[in-house]
Formats: structure tokens, sequence, C-alpha cells
């Protein structure tokens, strides 16, 4: 495991499935991450299935079907499990093969896809959980290292003119739209790689949440597919 894990003030390190759905977040940590060193094939499971389109959706009956060696076996079976104790917990896990995430492109002096760091929202206590198996890991970065892009003035103004519409509407404007929800890093900001086979639970904005969101974004490909569990 990187040493950022160990650095960062806003990840809390587990050992078991209990400890990371049940450890609370508190203070700085909004990200706890149940450390593992994932044995088996997911290069063969990831070669076995089919890409439908960008975003694959891959169901338990789907894996199940998947003839596979040993290792790959062992993977799979690890999957299901993660699966399995997600959905015990309430949660609704989706198992990912990505190409790659939409782009927007729309606006040149702001992003709002996946790739652009941003933060989860619900109206609802929830959290984010995720696992990359296979190819590239998202990032995430502390709270005090990244700028809300709403902020920075030059963007905020370009926003105003976008809105053409009265001051009192504009804030409502920001989030119908997501704008809100996206950072900008600062200079000198480090990232942590969230690395293979660790399962993440982040925090998300919502009424009741007592910590500040976790910021993340999803990489770039680089055209490499991902196999990614995420509810």
């Amino acid at each position: 495991m990187s040493s950022a894990f160990f650095d960062s003030k806003q990840i809390g390190l587990v050992t078991s499935f209990p400890e990371l759905v049940n450890t609370p977040f508190q203070g700085d940590i909004n990200a706890i991450c149940w450390s593992r060193r994932l044995l088996g094939d997911f290069n063969e499971i990831v070669n076995k299935l089919e890409l439908k389109e960008n975003i694959t959706e891959v169901s338990v009956e789907d894996l199940l079907a998947l003839e596979l060696s040993e290792q790959g076996d062992l993977a799979k079976r690890i999957i299901l499990n993660d699966m399995k104790q997600l959905t015990d917990c309430g949660a609704s896990p989706s198992l990912n093969l990505l190409k790659c995430y939409e782009r927007d492109d729309e606006l040149n002096f702001i992003s709002t896809d996946v790739y652009s760091y941003h933060v989860d929202r619900s109206p609802i206590a929830t959290d984010t959980f995720l696992c990359t198996y296979y190819g590239a890991a998202s990032d995430i970065l502390p709270n005090d290292q990244v700028e809300q892009k709403i902020l920075i003035p030059e963007i905020r103004e370009k926003l105003r003119d976008l809105h053409d519409g009265p001051d009192t509407e504009f804030e409502d404007f920001l989030e119908e739209y997501f704008f809100d929800l996206h950072y900008q890093p600062k200079p000198n900001a480090q990232p942590v790689n969230l690395g293979l086979g660790h399962l993440w639970r982040l925090a998300v904005d919502h009424p009741t949440q007592q910590v500040l969101p976790c910021v993340h974004r999803a990489p770039i490909e680089n055209n490499q597919l991902r196999l990614l569990l995420i509810c």
C-alpha cells in the first residue's frame, strides 16, 4: 500500500468489512479504506466479459456464466462476496466494465463530468462505496487542497453570464446543473490514488452528514478497460 494512505489525514484504515461499514467519519476523515491485497486473476474476467457499450453493467448471472481458470474463479468469488456483503448491508452495488465515461465538452471554462474533481450528493443519508479490481483507479483530495469552482471569480462570472436570470435564482441554478459539486485542485495539491483491490467508503454530501464530503475523480483510462464495483 502507498505510504500516502498513511500520511493522509482524511483516510481511516480498517481491516474488515464490518469495520468499513460501521466506523464513523469524524474530524478530517471522510474516506475509509478496507486495505486488501487480493489474489486471483481479474484480468481474465475482464477478457472474458463482453463490452457492449462504453459502460457495461455486469450482473451476478454474467459472472456466474464465465468459464474461468482456478485463479479467475478465485477473483470471481471475491467480487461476488463483495457484492453480497454490500447488498446485505442495504447497498445496491453495481459492477461495471468501463471503457470510458461520457465527457462534458459543452462549456470550455468548467467541466462537470466525473473526470473533474467532485463530491457526490444525496437527499438521504448514504455513502459511496467503490473498489477497482482492474485498470486505473480513482483519486481523492483533502478538502483543504481544493477550491470550489463556482467560487473562482472568472468561472463564477461566466456562470452568471450563462445563467442570464435574476440574482435571487443564481444559487439554485448552480445547484440544479451540478456546478457546485465540482472542485479545482490548489497549487501543489497531492492526490491519493485509491489503488487496486481496496474497498473504499467515501463521505457524501447529505443533510445529516457530520464531515465534509470526499472530493474524488475518475481516472483517465488510457485505452485500458476498468472493472469497478460502485454503489
